[in-house]
């Protein structure tokens, strides 16, 4: 965009509206260079972020990245993720993909992480460097956390850039530049700075906001360029932006409404002129709900009646019952209220707003009036002033109308609310803040560079402060132990983040060796904030599956069973729940009840093999057990058990010449010994069978032949 020229002081236009008349004073030439601007801007909103350059994934990035079937696939990924809903890559069950209401078809972000998966995924290895493979011996690889916020931060800096410049050509729609400069920075900065965008830059999941923005903004550009320069080529270039932007989120939709608002607003268009040139951005609009209605379908389905999934629900004669009509619309205009107050005053922030942190309210409530009056007084003023072409107008309808779809209004969105949700409407606050620092700053007279200046040191110290807050906040979102007990702080009443906080806790636990005091320390913690969470939410699977697992790693296992046991009575289909019930018992020595437990997971989505290794492990423990009590023949039945359904036939055939030697039935050992030779798949493997062929062989009195296994067992360990 070409540099702005500094008005001289003997012009004396004005524009038409009143909030941007403004004098010929002697204005900072640095004002005027865009070129500059945008550089501070880009290098200020990146350097904000950096200290996320080396943070780990954290939160949702399962869900897309490092835990979705198909971001994992790398481009063999790109058609699964084009064909289902966006979570079904993360659940990978039929069903379980359209949990909250009405689905979610973000592709376009998806598609990215795939790329990035593609270029720069590394084989994972353990804390020796030994690359780790799976089942079938496949290599298994993880992503690069860092390329993903390295790109968050680069989109971010980028957004904030097009917000700059979309203000500029906008604002100087009204030949008033000076007034279009200092209101494009003001509202830029402010917005770049805002510590409520840590959610979505912070956390790589979040780009999803940030290319929904960065895609609206660019299209509003490239609409009004198309309207001022009769630009043809822009008008394809504002319909491929706004489509990818709509690709990666829903919400991009509310700009059918800001575009033409800003039109009315900031030119002089005509009815015609905004219908035509908003045309190519419905017909982007027109096209993704053609292709998310065909693979997610039509109808938004029923409200779900799970409580992490729909807030709006409360427990009646012990069961889930929606709320009452006034007690959801309190709720709502409650958080509205909080949004605003977050606006203002980012502090303190959290990740999670999840039942009960914000809890069940009535119209009876001091909170829900006072949001109530606030938001009808700014919709009725910026009503009234909209015909006056008010720029205060267009920044509360902007913030009021980006905010309503994820307001709870219109659907239920899976939450109460959220920091993210902000970050479209932020835009409009950003830039209602700026418009009334000016019109502060300058007051009933003319504006002068010093009146300017007390502006600009103003936003300064907001931006610093802003910024201050968002760097420290950064560090939250360092992994997901640092986030959610960093958070659980702030959320005490979340009975979602209670549940996060206990898992992390056991899974931190289960690393530790088992003499380590912290291990336990830390499992009773974890068992301390999973009965929080299922007192919050009684029916909560998760809840109840997390405490399977701490008491089993604590070794209660007939409170562990006890507890799988309740998540397979609310979800008899719960795979994990199966799965771990069966540990539970396998390590409690009913080893019976395990094998009946496995087998139950036949037909679950998991492979015959997979299953047969299970229960060979439980025949291979079993076999293990009754030769530590001396049980040698039940110990050789179970290992023969075992031995058809493992893939590791050298150790079943080993642990069967191991018990046969124990019965001093040592020509069937030898046998067994010789074959688990032939079987066994590493030198190491194959020098501890021909010591144990020695070793027999010294019983049996054959010293030349012990002296040679001998010898073969340590030529193999050269």
């Amino acid at each position: 965009m070409a540099k702005a020229k500094k008005p001289s002081k003997n012009n004396s236009s004005k524009s038409k509206s009143k909030s941007t008349a403004i004098s010929t004073a002697d204005l900072p030439d640095f004002l005027f260079n865009t070129k500059l601007n945008c550089l501070i801007i880009f290098c200020f909103s990146c350097a904000l972020y950096l200290n996320t350059i080396n943070h780990d994934y954290t939160q949702d990035d399962a869900i897309v990245i490092y835990d979705n079937m198909y971001t994992t696939q790398g481009l063999d990924g790109f058609s699964g993720i084009l064909k289902y809903d966006t979570f079904k890559g993360f659940f990978k069950v039929e069903g379980k993909d359209m949990l909250v209401e009405g689905g979610r078809y973000r592709p376009f972000t998806l598609l990215m992480f795939a790329i990035e998966w593609q270029l720069f995924k590394k084989a994972k290895k353990d804390p020796t460097g030994n690359i780790i493979k799976d089942a079938d011996g496949e290599i298994i690889y993880e992503g690069s956390p860092f390329i993903g916020h390295f790109f968050n931060i680069l989109l971010y800096g980028l957004t904030c850039v097009v917000l700059y410049i979309l203000l500029l050509k906008t604002l100087n729609a009204e030949n008033d530049k000076s007034y279009a400069h200092i209101i494009a920075l003001i509202t830029t900065l402010l917005f770049a700075a805002h510590p409520l965008h840590t959610e979505a830059v912070a956390n790589i999941k979040g780009r999803d906001e940030i290319m929904a923005l960065l895609g609206s903004l660019a299209a509003t550009y490239f609409t009004l360029k198309a309207f001022l320069q009769k630009n043809i080529l822009s008008s394809f270039l504002a319909a491929l932006c706004f489509f990818i932007a709509i690709m990666s989120k829903e919400n991009t939709i509310t700009f059918l409404g800001a575009v033409p608002l800003l039109f009315f607003v900031f030119t002089k268009a005509k009815t015609a002129d905004i219908l035509r040139h908003t045309t190519p951005l419905l017909v982007a609009t027109i096209l993704f709900l053609i292709i998310r209605g065909n693979i997610l379908g039509w109808s938004l389905g029923p409200p779900s009646n799970e409580l992490m999934n729909n807030p709006f629900l409360k427990i009646e004669n012990n069961r889930y019952v929606p709320f009452e009509t006034g007690e959801k619309l309190a709720t709502i205009q409650h958080t509205l209220g909080k949004y605003l107050k977050l606006l203002f005053v980012p502090y303190p922030l959290t990740h999670d707003y999840y039942p009960r942190h914000v809890d069940k309210m009535s119209f009876g409530n001091w909170q829900v009036i006072l949001s109530l009056l606030v938001y009808l007084a700014m919709f009725f003023y910026a009503l009234k002033q909209l015909p006056k072409k008010d720029h205060l107008s267009f920044g509360i309808l902007f913030y009021l109308g980006t905010l309503f779809i994820v307001s709870n209004l219109v659907f239920a969105v899976g939450t109460n609310m959220s920091e993210r949700f902000l970050f479209m409407p932020s835009v409009g606050f950003c830039f209602t803040i700026a418009v009334l620092l000016y019109r502060f700053a300058k007051g009933n007279s003319k504006l002068t560079a010093k009146k300017l200046q007390s502006a600009g040191a103003i936003t300064i110290a907001i931006a610093l402060i802003f910024g201050g807050l968002t760097i420290m906040r950064n560090n939250a979102w360092k992994n997901n132990y640092t986030l959610f007990n960093t958070d659980i702080e702030v959320s005490k009443n979340s009975a979602k983040l209670q549940n996060a906080v206990g898992a992390e806790k056991a899974i931190r636990a289960s690393k530790l060796k088992e003499d380590n005091p912290l291990r336990n320390q830390l499992l009773r913690e974890s068992i301390g904030h999973l009965d929080i969470a299922r007192s919050i939410h009684p029916n909560y699977e998760n809840t109840y599956l997390q405490l399977g697992n701490a008491h089993t790693y604590l070794k209660e296992y007939d409170k562990a069973i006890g507890y799988y046991g309740k998540v397979l009575s609310l979800d008899p289909d719960d795979v994990d729940a199966m799965n771990n019930r069966g540990i539970a018992l396998r390590d409690s020595r009913k080893f019976d009840q395990a094998i009946q437990q496995f087998e139950q997971l036949r037909g679950t989505g998991l492979t015959d093999q997979q299953i047969n290794e299970k229960i060979a492990y439980t025949y291979e423990d079993a076999g293990k057990y009754y030769s530590q009590q001396k049980n040698f023949q039940l110990a050789i039945s179970n290992f023969e058990k075992a031995l058809p359904l493992g893939n590791d036939k050298a150790k079943y055939t080993y642990f069967l010449g191991v018990a046969y030697a124990n019965l001093n039935n040592f020509s069937k050992a030898t046998e067994l010994f010789t074959q688990a030779v032939t079987l066994a798949d590493t030198d190491d493997n194959k020098a501890n069978i021909y010591d144990m062929m020695s070793k027999i062989q010294l019983q049996l009195g054959d010293e030349q032949k012990a002296t040679e296994y001998q010898q073969k067992a340590l030529e193999l360990r050269q």
